[in-house]
């Protein structure tokens, strides 16, 4: 089965996930571009079980739909590095960048596109949703 390892920009905290990825996506809303300090979030969903080490900060918001996130951050670095849905713990959402790969699969969908920055050029043929589908 394949493996991959996301970390910090420092190395402390790491998230190691199991076989192919759930979906990748890019996230336009404001929040996720205050949390990442860049114009949209890319995360990647695998499924449970993934294997945490390190430390990590936490940060919870509620969603639009009311849904709580849980973002792990690295104490020493600040690094973005993953985040769960409370009550969804089948599966993790890890930031695309935290796996520091270039051949990383590109996203299939694209969320808030009503917040995208009118510069920012994503692949043709994603699905893309003016904001979160329910």
């Amino acid at each position: 089965m394949t493996s991959r390892t996301a970390s910090c920009c420092c190395g402390q905290l790491r998230i190691e996930v199991q076989g192919e990825t759930l979906g990748t996506g890019v996230c336009h809303c404001l929040a996720c571009q205050q949390r990442t300090g860049s114009v949209f979030a890319t995360i990647a969903a695998y499924a449970a079980p993934y294997k945490v080490t390190g430390t990590a900060t936490e940060y919870v918001r509620t969603g639009d739909h009311g849904a709580k996130f849980r973002f792990r951050f690295c104490p020493v670095c600040g690094s973005n590095v993953f985040h769960t849905g409370e009550g969804e713990e089948g599966f993790v959402m890890v930031a695309v960048g935290a796996f520091a790969d270039p051949d990383f699969p590109p996203p299939q969908d694209s969320v808030y596109e009503c917040r995208r920055h009118a510069w920012v050029q994503l692949p043709e043929g994603i699905a893309r949703y003016d904001k979160d589908p329910p």
